[in-house]
C-alpha cells in the first residue's frame, strides 16, 4: 500500500476547523447533532466534510481520538508535577468538570478500552494515567489495589455522577470528595 499523500494547506486548515466545529457541536447538541450543523459552524460546506470524513462515526471517532489525544498529554502534564498527590485528585476533579459539561469525553474515555478508537490513542491515555496513577500510589496517596482499568471507570462514573448534579458545585464537590476519600488507602 501506498502512504496518502499530505494534505495541502488549506485542506489541513479545513480539516481542523471541522474537527474544531464538529466537537463545539457534539459538546453542545449530543453526538446526534446533524452534520449540516457541523458544516455551518465550521463555515464549509457539507461536501467540504464528507470529503474529510465520510461518515458522521468517522467525524465522530475523530474527533473523540483527537480529544483523547489532548486528555492524554494533559495527564503526562500533571504527572510531572512535583506533588503526585495533588496532582492526581487534581486532574480527576478537572476530568469530572470537563466531562459534566462535554459526556461525550466520558463515553470517548470508556471507548479507550475498546478498539474502537484508534490502538495508539487508547494506549497513549491508558499509559498517562499509568504514570499519574503510579506515582500518587508511590507518594501513598493512592491505594495500591487501584489499576487504571478501576480508575478509568471510577473516571466515567465521576464524570457522570458531575453531569447528574448539574450547577449544584457543591453537592458535585461533596460527590467527588467521597470518590476521591474511596481511592485514599485506608
Amino acid at each position: 500500500m501506498t502512504e496518502p499523500r499530505p494534505l495541502r494547506a488549506d485542506a489541513r486548515r479545513n480539516r481542523a476547523r471541522v474537527l474544531a466545529a464538529a466537537e463545539t457541536v457534539f459538546a453542545a447538541r449530543g453526538t446526534g447533532a446533524p452534520t449540516e450543523e457541523v458544516a455551518r459552524e465550521a463555515g464549509v460546506g457539507i461536501g467540504t466534510v464528507f470529503r474529510h470524513f465520510p461518515t458522521k462515526e468517522a467525524l465522530l471517532e475523530a474527533v473523540l481520538a483527537d480529544r483523547m489525544r489532548r486528555f492524554a498529554e494533559e495527564a503526562q502534564s500533571f504527572a510531572a508535577a512535583a506533588d503526585p498527590e495533588s496532582a492526581f485528585f487534581g486532574f480527576l476533579a478537572r476530568w469530572a468538570e470537563v466531562s459534566a459539561a462535554k459526556n461525550a469525553y466520558a463515553d470517548a474515555l470508556a471507548g479507550a478500552e475498546v478498539p474502537r478508537l484508534a490502538a495508539e490513542v487508547g494506549a497513549k491515555v491508558r499509559d498517562a494515567l499509568g504514570a499519574l496513577l503510579s506515582r500518587a500510589q508511590q507518594a501513598g496517596a493512592v491505594r495500591e489495589d487501584v489499576g487504571v482499568a478501576e480508575l478509568i471507570a471510577l473516571m466515567v462514573g465521576a464524570s457522570r455522577a458531575a453531569e447528574h448534579v448539574g450547577d449544584d458545585a457543591g453537592l458535585r464537590a461533596r460527590t467527588l470528595g467521597i470518590v476521591f476519600d474511596g481511592l485514599r488507602p485506608r
